[in-house]
């Protein structure tokens, strides 16, 4: 008896197993079709048209609904909009950074301020005895032998270690009184060795001995904080000050009795910076400015801010005053 198939299996439960049983020639047809047909579009919202210092305010600026900007000014913690913190990339006052460590920021966490502490400790022992017992619980401990100076004073703790808080580069033109170009090369030449733009300073009176004129442009100044001040301290350190003939180093007087120290450097030191030395066609020899270069430190006195200079390796001449 010969075996038949019965027909509920070749009938095609559902639409899936009924394209299996369809022809070659229509499937490659509706194949074809499906390709053509051009996908249905979302529906794109219109834009919203926000306020560049708000986005909950309405504004004539049109931005995407995504796009967000931190308001321009701080309302107070309960303000529906408060700025992001200036470490965030979203914020107007970010500034990418830092990308590289400099030495002498480093030498200082690591060796100076340390050995710093170390300078200021005192051994104090205040053991208590009771006269009821015997003669050797009654003798005193022996203490140390006092230091000869005592450099920094005692009780110096992490919190007040004197530290590097800026640098302050001024430089007084007196040639810019008969020709302003001289003012202009003083303030390139700060400019370039500090990275700080600088700023214009007018003279208030008039001196005949000095031929000065009140409301005339004299002199440029740059203040430099941050790491930006360790790194020209360790430039003046390491590549100005020892090509320097016969300078022994800053005065050992020096200083303001506020932890400041000032030193001068004249035209012919100025030219030995790298940023003048590359560039010495676009700064002629007569144009180069001296300059007063004033430290400033945290430090409460001189000898501290002084004892400070010097272990980054600034040379002094003299006993500290």
């Amino acid at each position: 008896m010969a075996h038949r198939t019965p027909l509920s299996i070749l009938r095609a439960p559902n639409t899936h197993q009924h394209h299996l049983l369809l022809p070659l020639d229509t499937l490659q047809q509706q194949s074809r079709r499906l390709s053509t047909t051009k996908p249905a579009l979302a529906r794109v919202p219109p834009r919203e048209k926000t306020s560049a210092s708000s986005p909950s305010k309405g504004g004539s600026r049109t931005r995407a609904a995504y796009q967000y900007r931190s308001p321009r000014y701080y309302r107070g913690r309960l303000a529906p909009n408060v700025p992001p913190p200036s470490a965030s990339p979203s914020s107007r006052l970010f500034v990418p950074g830092p990308f590289a460590a400099e030495r002498l920021e480093d030498h200082y966490w690591n060796t100076v301020a340390p050995d710093l502490q170390v300078l200021s400790y005192v051994h104090k022992q205040n053991p208590t005895f009771d006269i009821e017992k015997d003669y050797r619980q009654l003798t005193a401990l022996r203490l140390p032998p006092k230091p000869t100076r005592q450099q920094l004073p005692a009780l110096r703790t992490f919190r007040n270690i004197p530290r590097l808080t800026g640098i302050t580069v001024h430089s007084m033109v007196r040639e810019a009184m008969k020709d302003s170009a001289y003012l202009h090369a003083a303030g390139m030449i700060v400019q370039s060795i500090t990275g700080v733009r600088a700023s214009v300073h007018k003279s208030k009176d008039n001196i005949a001995m000095w031929e000065l004129r009140a409301g005339k442009s004299i002199s440029v100044t740059a203040q430099v904080k941050g790491r930006s001040a360790y790194r020209f301290l360790a430039q003046l350190i390491d590549v100005v000050l020892p090509r320097i003939k016969d300078w022994k180093g800053v005065a050992g007087g020096s200083g303001d009795s506020s932890g400041n120290i000032t030193f001068g450097m004249s035209s012919e030191a100025v030219s030995m910076f790298p940023e003048i030395e590359v560039n010495y066609d676009m700064y002629p020899p007569k144009m180069v400015p001296g300059l007063h270069i004033t430290i400033h430190t945290s430090a409460g006195n001189d000898v501290d801010a002084k004892i400070l200079l010097k272990a980054m390796g600034l040379p002094f001449d003299g006993n500290f005053r």
